[in-house]
């Protein structure tokens, strides 16, 4: 086997099914559109059923992209995506949990309903999603390892002056499940990682999107993240080039984690 051979579709996506929650904006589209530029089928799902639609349509320019809307805050929510994912499909080969919220408020006033709504769909939500699609991950690994990727971030790895407690508390906690449920799976060829993104813009992050020259002046890069440079740590971890990659958090931020310590 020559190095070219060898290498070539490291990296391809050809013929794999995905499904990226929050796949309609921000990172989450970022991550679909590369999935889609790689040759996989995509489902996004989002709250915003217009909007979700919407980007599906214009995502179709670089592949097959299906909407599901559905707001996975609830349970009922979550029934209702896997239910009509598997009226389309009989395999998963990779999901991307990346629906999230999240909540910043002095500590003195900070509120229950700030814990709840976002320790929900952060951290509670990615591992009943892929508890209820792991039929669909067990199908497609048994031609190749299925992937799981959790979208976590870099406040869950180091401290944000921001007092945002209950979104890294959810962030740090979806780390580590992470490497529970990578324990787990791995010796069935469901192979689970996650992302720590830093600053890109997004209706999460608006600092990044909407003042992105004074973000960078805290980032040892001197930018923001790219579309390229989400899409690329994914594609990574989804294809057979990530297939060893067990239970780790990739950190894709320019330098913040470390700039931070």
């Amino acid at each position: 086997m020559t190095t070219t051979n060898f290498t070539q579709n490291l990296f391809s996506l050809q013929g794999r099914v995905a499904l990226v929650t929050g796949g309609y904006r921000g990172i989450g589209r970022m991550i679909a559109t590369g999935f889609l530029q790689q040759g996989a089928t995509v489902y996004i799902c989002g709250r915003k059923a217009l909007e979700c639609d919407a980007a599906a349509k214009e995502m179709s320019a670089f592949g097959k992209c299906i909407s599901i809307p559905a707001d996975l805050s609830r349970p009922e929510g979550v029934a209702a995506l896997v239910t009509t994912f598997k009226s389309h499909e009989s395999k998963l080969d990779i999901l991307v949990n990346n629906a999230g919220a999240a909540w910043a408020e002095p500590f003195e006033q900070f509120p229950e309903k700030g814990w709840d709504k976002v320790v929900d769909l952060n951290m509670k939500t990615p591992f009943f999603l892929t508890q209820a699609l792991y039929p669909e991950l067990q199908a497609a690994a048994k031609n190749h390892c299925a992937k799981v990727i959790n979208i976590a971030s870099i406040d869950g790895v180091s401290v944000n002056p921001m007092e945002t407690y209950s979104y890294a508390a959810s962030k740090a906690g979806l780390i580590h499940l992470t490497k529970r449920m990578a324990l787990k799976l791995a010796p069935e060829g469901i192979v689970v990682s996650a992302i720590a993104p830093g600053a890109f813009a997004s209706d999460m992050n608006t600092v990044a999107r909407d003042q992105a020259e004074e973000a960078a002046k805290r980032i040892p890069s001197k930018r923001i993240g790219t579309p390229e440079d989400m899409a690329g740590a994914a594609i990574y971890l989804a294809s057979r080039a990530g297939d060893y990659v067990v239970g780790s958090t990739l950190i894709v931020d320019g330098g913040v984690t470390y700039a931070r310590g």
